[in-house]
Formats: C-alpha cells, sequence, structure tokens
C-alpha cells in the first residue's frame, strides 16, 4: 500500500465508505452567524463552534475537512479515529474580476497541511464548462500545481468542483437547473484527467432535485428518468473515486437525493456533508450558549449524522483505493 492509499483509507470507514463531515465554511459560517446577533461574527465564535462540531460529531464520522483559518484548534477536539483534511484555498472569490477565479491560503502549502496532521488536501474550484477557455486555462493550470505539489508530499488531492453559469443565471432556478447536467458532468471529466493528479472529486450531484418530478412543487426541469440519466452519466463521466457535497440542503432531502442517485445507477463513494448536518445547530449557538450547542449536537446533530450513515451504508459504493 502506498503513502497516499493509506492516507485515503484513514478518511474512509471500515467498510471503506467516506462518511466525513465538512466544516470548512468561513464566509458562509459568518453570514450563519450574523443572522442572529447585531455585531459582526467574531474569530472566536467560528472558531469555538467548529471546536463543538468536531468534538461531539467526529465519533460517528469517518473524517473532518476543516479550515486552517479558524479550524486548527478544532483539529484537537476530534475523534483520534476520525481523519483529517485540511482546506488549500481562500474563501469566496474576487468579484471585480471576471471568471471565480482561484487562489490558495498565502501561509500554508501541501507541506505544511501534511506536518499539521493532514490526511488530505481539499481544494475548491468554482468552474463553468461553458466560460471562455483563456479563463477555464487558467485554473486548469492551477489545478495542475496543486496536483503536482500533494503528488510530491504524497498526500491525496481532493478536489471540490462547484458549477456556476458565467453568463449570469442564478443556481436556483430552472433555466440553471436545465443546465447543470452539462455543467457537472463535463468539469468531472475534464478534472479526471490524469495531469492533474486528482484522488478523489468532491462534486455536486448532477440535477437539482427541486425541480425533478415527484420531489418538488416547483415546476418540473426534469422527468424521473431523465434525473436518474444524468446520474448514470456522471458514474460513467470518470475512473475517479467520487463523493457528494450536500450544497446546504436540508439533511432530509439530501438522504432522499442519495438514495435516489442509488436506484439512478450512481457508484458513488461516500459523501463530505456539512450545512446539511450542523447549520441548525448556529442559532442555537448564539441565542442559547455553548452547553445547548453541545446538547444539540450530541441529539439532533448525531441523529443527523447517524440517519446519513445508514443512508450510505445502504446506497454507496466502498472506494476502490485509487492515487494519481
Amino acid at each position: 500500500m502506498t503513502e497516499k492509499q493509506g492516507y485515503i483509507q484513514q478518511i474512509s470507514n471500515d467498510n471503506n465508505i467516506i462518511n466525513a463531515l465538512a466544516i470548512d465554511q468561513r464566509g458562509a459560517l459568518q453570514k450563519m452567524i450574523n443572522k442572529y446577533q447585531d455585531k459582526p461574527a467574531s474569530a472566536k465564535q467560528i472558531e469555538t463552534f467548529k471546536e463543538i462540531v468536531s468534538a461531539e460529531l467526529t465519533p460517528y464520522t469517518s473524517a473532518i475537512l476543516l479550515d486552517p483559518e479558524y479550524g486548527i484548534p478544532a483539529t484537537k477536539k476530534k475523534d483520534n479515529q476520525a481523519g483529517e483534511l485540511l482546506a488549500y484555498e481562500q474563501t469566496g472569490y474576487d468579484t471585480t474580476v471576471p471568471g471565480r477565479l482561484p487562489d490558495i491560503l498565502p501561509n500554508w502549502s501541501v507541506k505544511r497541511m501534511k506536518e499539521q496532521g493532514a490526511d488530505a488536501c481539499k481544494f475548491l474550484l468554482y468552474y463553468d464548462v461553458d466560460e471562455s477557455d483563456e479563463i477555464n486555462q487558467q485554473k486548469q493550470a492551477f489545478v495542475e500545481r496543486i496536483g503536482s505539489e500533494c503528488k510530491a508530499e504524497e498526500l491525496p488531492f481532493f478536489l471540490e468542483l462547484v458549477t456556476y453559469d458565467a453568463s449570469g443565471a442564478n443556481n436556483r432556478t430552472k433555466e440553471f437547473a436545465l443546465k447543470k447536467p452539462r455543467k457537472v458532468n463535463g468539469a468531472i471529466q475534464e478534472f479526471s484527467k490524469k495531469r492533474y493528479r486528482v484522488d478523489v472529486l468532491k462534486v455536486e450531484v448532477p440535477v437539482n432535485m427541486d425541480y425533478v418530478e415527484g420531489y418538488t412543487i416547483n415546476e418540473i426541469a426534469y422527468k424521473k428518468e431523465e434525473a436518474a440519466n444524468y446520474f448514470k452519466e456522471q458514474a460513467s463521466s470518470t475512473d475517479l473515486p467520487y463523493i457528494f457535497l450536500s450544497a446546504g440542503v436540508t439533511a432530509e432531502l439530501f438522504q432522499e437525493t442519495l438514495r435516489f442517485a442509488k436506484k439512478s445507477g450512481s457508484t458513488f463513494n461516500g459523501v463530505l456533508c456539512g450545512r446539511a448536518t450542523w447549520a441548525n445547530g448556529v442559532e442555537i449557538f448564539i441565542k442559547q450558549g455553548e452547553a445547548a450547542t453541545r446538547e444539540w449536537m450530541r441529539t439532533q446533530g448525531r441523529k443527523n449524522v447517524e440517519e446519513l450513515n445508514t443512508v450510505l451504508e445502504e446506497n454507496a459504493t466502498p472506494i476502490e483505493i485509487y492515487v494519481n
């Protein structure tokens, strides 16, 4: 077994499924906290919330994804059996420049992540297959550099792909829902190429379930059979292991999505699930304090994780450890 394979095994559970918890949110978590108080979220609040999530929920997960900016204290609170992923990207993007161009944290490197104790490097990339070659080639070169850095350190490279429409369609609209399968599966095809040295893809489901027949009260963008075909197409778009992100949907909808994915022929290998697990604890944290938040995590938070774990065991495909 190679060093990389050993790290991926550490991130997976005993059944070789990745049931990892994501709390690398920075700007998004600040906004969530700010909803419930008049002053801006402090660094201490963000760090403390991450520590609580890490301490209370990692006993039930195979790994946790954190960020070096606010999450290092939380790495010390995780359960010893849980693996550790660290996010390499700077949060957000410069809205004054077209293309949602990526950047890395200036004081970090893959070597430093490994020294910190990380079992993998995660990088988030916003990508639109229909954007100009000038912009997409910049992003492709950027990912190549990170892949080479991870290869040099023998640390697994998890690439998170988040799609958007450069022409301006909001990603919650039916207009974007109709474009989403091409954008998601096209991005997967591109970054499955060996030149990028990606080991595991963290991806969106290829449809917006809010527009799938039988799952929505909105307009229908896809018949059930169409949606199922997009999941099959996704599975055939890559030879790499891939896991789903929850994209901020409710725990219930995310679980239903995973069941639908399996029925449709998806071969996903697990999840890196964030807000669907812990988001409802933010209001309690601000309004009721740390003790109440820990109690919520030990009850409802744990329930969310364990229900998701059950769905994964029934529907996810065990990971075949493949490294670039």
